[in-house]
């Protein structure tokens, strides 16, 4: 049986680098921008991910999204679909960093309140299609088996995994939009809590898995 040539290694190589960087991404990101606000600015926990823009981490806020997005920009996948879907989550992560969440409430109750409502609405339609496409990602990209293939057993677990972080995100804004249907007096309530940081966090870093095994990181299959 003839080896793979050194090009052809060095391909497997680089998409499966590209891979894990996506993942490693997004998984970091959550606690690069909560532990360095805290560590060098001594900021609080804030009320989401997002927020971090209005904090002394915005530029590593605004890297780590523009880093992302020019990632799956490069990621080429083995179909049409693939490129298609890298290159919408590309647009929708930078266009998370370019239309920065809402400050706080005040800032779309004032005279001046129509150009913040409607750069928080943008960042929100940004943020719910990028992980929509990353929900697309993980429950059907990521799940196909070569043509006429029998998946292994290894791939038939990653498949279980991609499964379960496709989940998890979806579970994470769905619940993101209850708690925004909630009354006011609730929202506020809750708020202390951080819940949006929290579902944003728990849904980025079921990104960050689903990329690392995409990329071999574990459950590899056997040469």
């Amino acid at each position: 049986m003839p080896k793979k040539s050194d090009k052809d290694t060095s391909l497997v190589f680089s998409y499966l680098t590209l891979r894990k960087a996506i993942g490693l991404l997004g998984l970091a990101l959550p606690f690069v921008l909560s532990f360095g606000a805290f560590l060098i600015f001594r900021t609080d926990l804030q009320n989401s991910i997002s927020h971090y823009y209005w904090t002394g981490m915005r530029d590593v806020f605004v890297g780590m999204l523009f880093a992302i997005g020019f990632f799956l920009l490069s990621y080429r996948g083995y179909a049409r679909a693939d490129r298609i879907a890298g290159i919408l989550a590309c647009v929708f992560a930078v266009g998370v960093a370019l239309f920065p969440t809402v400050q706080n409430a005040e800032a779309v109750t004032g005279p001046s309140a129509g150009s913040p409502r409607t750069v928080g609405t943008m960042h929100f339609l940004f943020a719910a299609a990028f992980f929509a496409t990353l929900i697309y990602f993980s429950l059907v990209l990521f799940t196909k088996t070569k043509a006429r293939g029998r998946p292994t057993r290894q791939k038939l677990i990653r498949n279980g995994i991609y499964r379960g972080c496709a989940y998890v995100m979806a579970a994470c804004i769905l619940l993101t939009f209850v708690y925004f249907l909630l009354p006011l007096t609730q929202q506020i309530a809750l708020a202390a809590y951080s819940p949006i940081y929290w579902l944003e966090s728990v849904a980025i870093i079921a990104f960050g898995v689903s990329w690392l095994v995409k990329g071999e990181a574990i459950f590899k299959d056997e040469e």
